[in-house]
C-alpha cells in the first residue's frame, strides 16, 4: 500500500518548490501551483512515510469548499484542471492529476484564524486552567469536548518552525488593526457555521477548524491554503460523540497514539509508521471525503 504513494514532487521547467510540511509550491509568475504530496507530519515533525491518497483528498476537499462557500468570500483557488497547468508539465499529469491546484497569489496575512465549536485539544487544556480560550470566557461545568453554547474565534500565530501559539483577539488586533481583526473573525464563523451545518447532515461533527487569509491587489480578503480538511480541521463521527470523553476523530489521531507508544523523545527523526497504521490512517482519509462529497 505504501508504495502508491507521493512524497515529493520536482517539476522540470519550475524554479525550485517551497516545501511545507504537506504541499509543494511552485511560484509561477502570476499565480501559484500548490502540489498535495501524500506525507504526513506529528509533532511538527514529518514523518518518513507517506499516506496513500492523502494529497488527493486535501485537494479534492479543498477545492470542493472553496467552491461551495464562494459567496461567503473570494477564495484563491484558480482551477484544479490538468488542461489550465503550463504546457511543460504534460509530461507530468498522472503525477498531478488530482492533487495540484492553481491559485491566485496574494500578500498572507500572518495570523491562523481558528473556530472553535468543541471544547478540545489545547482549548479543553487552557479551558481546566482558566475558565477561557484565548481570552474567551466560558461557562463553569464543561466537559471535554463538550459543544460550546456558540463558537467562538480563537486566532494563532503562524510560526515558522514549531507550535503556532494562540492570542486573544485583542493581542490579533494589535498586529493587523482593529478593523481587519474583526472583518476577518465574521468571515470565519460564518464559514464554520455553513461548514458545519453541512457536515452534520452527513453525520460529521467539525469540532474546530483553521483557516489562513491573504489579501489581494485592492486589500480584498482572500481565502487562501487549505479549506476543511482533516488536517485542518478536527473531525468527529456524530455517532461516537459523547461530551466527557475524547472522541475518534477522522485524522491523523492513530498516528499520533503510535508514537506516543513507542517512546520518541520528539526531538530526533522520527520513526517509520508500521504498515496497518499506514492503512487505518488511510482508510480514515478516505471514509471522511466519501462522506462529505457524497451527492
Amino acid at each position: 500500500m505504501t508504495s502508491d504513494v507521493l512524497l515529493k514532487t520536482n517539476l522540470p521547467g519550475l524554479p525550485s518548490p517551497r516545501r511545507g510540511k504537506v504541499r509543494d509550491i511552485y511560484d509561477l509568475g502570476q499565480e501559484l501551483l500548490i502540489v498535495s504530496t501524500d506525507r504526513i507530519s506529528a509533532f511538527d515533525w514529518v514523518l518518513p512515510n507517506g499516506i496513500p491518497h492523502k494529497g488527493k483528498i486535501l485537494t479534492q476537499l479543498s477545492a470542493f469548499w472553496f467552491r461551495r462557500l464562494s459567496r461567503i468570500v473570494e477564495n484563491h483557488l484558480v482551477s484544479c484542471a490538468l488542461k489550465d497547468l503550463p504546457r511543460a508539465l504534460s509530461t507530468h499529469k498522472d503525477m498531478l492529476d488530482g492533487r495540484s491546484m492553481l491559485v491566485k497569489k496574494t500578500k498572507v496575512i500572518p495570523i491562523e484564524c481558528v473556530v472553535r465549536g468543541y471544547l478540545a485539544g489545547s482549548g479543553w487544556k487552557e479551558y481546566q486552567k482558566s475558565k477561557s480560550v484565548c481570552g474567551v470566557k466560558l461557562p463553569e461545568g464543561l466537559q471535554q469536548s463538550s459543544q460550546l453554547p456558540e463558537p467562538i474565534f480563537t486566532p494563532a500565530t503562524k510560526e515558522k518552525a514549531g507550535h503556532d501559539i494562540n492570542i486573544s483577539e485583542s493581542e490579533m488586533a494589535g498586529r493587523i488593526g482593529s478593523e481587519l481583526t474583526e472583518r476577518l473573525r465574521a468571515i470565519s464563523l460564518r464559514i464554520y457555521a455553513e461548514a458545519a451545518r453541512y457536515a452534520l447532515e452527513r453525520g460529521i461533527i467539525i469540532a474546530d477548524t483553521k483557516f489562513e487569509f491573504g489579501t489581494g491587489e485592492d486589500e480584498n480578503i482572500i481565502w487562501i491554503d487549505e479549506a476543511l480538511t482533516p488536517d485542518s480541521s478536527r473531525f468527529w463521527p456524530k455517532d461516537q460523540y459523547k461530551a466527557g470523553r475524547d472522541p475518534p476523530s477522522f485524522d491523523k489521531q492513530v498516528v499520533r497514539n503510535y508514537l506516543e507508544s513507542t517512546g520518541w523523545d520528539k526531538q530526533s527523526e522520527p520513526p517509520s509508521l508500521p504498515s496497518e497504521v499506514v492503512k487505518v490512517t488511510s482508510e480514515k482519509y478516505l471514509e471522511v471525503s466519501r462522506l462529505l462529497l457524497a451527492k
